[in-house]
């Protein structure tokens, strides 16, 4: 059976879907892969593009009549959260007059800027790897980074102004959930435990021929800097994406508080496949 598969070419990802794309796995499952950033991989999967994708957990509120989440491949934690940053500092009652670039309104870091600066109204789309040249260069006043530039936005003379994933979870006492593993629920529930079966040897075999991957990492990943891509690794690729566990308390906060400010649509389904 075909399986198409989309996920980002952040490191995290790459590493975690080496081994299941490059048959170092024996199943009857044949992955097809097509990497994509996160907010086009939520767009993609509003068509119903893959059977299989990454998605933002803000863009799983739009997705749940016809996705579930997997319990294992999920981004999410403390300390991993989208940062605020700018040129100067700015007190968080200011951002609601300043233009801000965001990767994305289906990504999760939107939907925290959201609940942290409901005010903050004046956004400017783009891509992730854009935004941080666009705040050095005064293109807009303050950016929304994610992934790998968490660990590289000194290099642009840039400050940061507030650290979304650090706010959640002090508000929250949960850790920050970040982007999950989703499947078609018209997959039925056999396919879809064996696909989330599979992610966890993917993600093993990773963590035990760690050298195999750093080729397939490095030609998707926008920052080659070894030490950067191994934070990123590190960071990302924790015990949570081994399976959710108690992190599904964090993705049902997320789910419930913004179904209660409707910036995502209500859903009788559960998150898991039924």
């Amino acid at each position: 059976m075909k399986i198409s598969i989309g996920y980002s070419p952040c490191p995290n990802d790459t590493f975690i879907f080496y081994a299941l794309t490059h048959n170092k796995l024996t199943s009857d499952l044949v992955f097809r892969e097509t990497l994509k950033d996160v907010e086009t991989l939520n767009l993609l999967a509003l068509e119903k593009k893959f059977d299989v994708t990454k998605a933002s957990f803000h863009g799983f509120g739009f997705l749940r009549d016809d996705y579930c989440l997997l319990h294992s491949g999920s981004a999410l934690g403390r300390g991993c959260g989208p940062l605020i940053v700018a040129r100067k500092r700015i007190d968080q009652q200011e951002l609601g007059s300043k233009k801000i670039a965001i990767p994305g309104k289906m990504t999760t870091a939107y939907l925290l800027l959201q609940l942290f600066a409901p005010g903050a109204k004046n956004i400017v789309e783009m891509p992730f790897d854009r935004i941080m040249n666009a705040v050095s260069f005064g293109t807009v006043d303050a950016g929304l980074i994610i992934h790998e530039s968490r660990f590289t936005y000194p290099q642009y003379g840039l400050v940061k102004i507030m650290d979304l994933g650090e706010w959640w979870e002090n508000e929250t006492g949960l850790p920050t959930p970040l982007g999950g593993i989703l499947a078609r629920r018209d997959l039925g529930a056999t396919v879809i435990a064996k696909i989330d079966g599979l992610i966890r040897q993917s993600m093993e075999y990773a963590f035990g021929h760690p050298e195999e991957t750093v080729e397939y990492i490095k030609k998707n990943a926008q920052e080659l800097d070894n030490r950067v891509i191994e934070q990123h690794i590190r960071l990302y690729v924790n015990d949570y994406t081994r399976d959710l566990g108690d992190g599904i308390a964090a993705v049902e906060k997320l789910m419930k508080t913004a179904e209660g400010l409707n910036l995502i649509p209500h859903s009788e389904k559960t998150i898991f496949v039924d």
